[in-house]
């Protein structure tokens, strides 16, 4: 299905692309993401987002929350709290389940709240 967003407001920039370079997340000094295989968002008025295949997350680190929130661009975002040395970041990562036709590339990926939460650290090597 074609985004409302992009539909109302052709002008409004996401564009995806692919990162070259290996990429992880750490939280309390431990790595609970790393993958090859990361999508870079950036969209007008929000931060650069990287977006990490689910599979790719330690399991044990997310849970998931019931929070959802609905973007015209992406689709419905459903929310995971992230645990990591006995800490709960509430809703600190988010995917889209089933993200519009624009941003199908999205679907099975996670993104990481690190500006919300200054604790998460995504890097970039290389």
């Amino acid at each position: 299905m074609k985004s409302p967003g992009h539909q109302k407001r052709p002008d409004h920039k996401v564009e995806e692309a692919r990162v070259r370079q290996s990429a992880e997340v750490e939280l309390a000094g431990r790595v609970i993401a790393k993958s090859s295989d990361v999508i870079r968002v950036e969209e007008d008025g929000s931060p650069v987002r990287f977006y990490f295949p689910r599979t790719a997350v330690a399991a044990e680190a997310l849970e998931a929350s019931s929070t959802t929130t609905q973007c015209p661009f992406k689709g419905t975002a459903r929310y995971f709290n992230l645990k990591a040395d006995g800490r709960t970041l509430k809703d600190a990562v988010w995917s889209y389940e089933e993200p519009y036709e624009e941003h199908r590339n999205l679907k099975d990926r996670v993104a990481f709240y690190d500006d919300k939460y200054r604790e998460i650290y995504v890097r970039i090597s290389g």
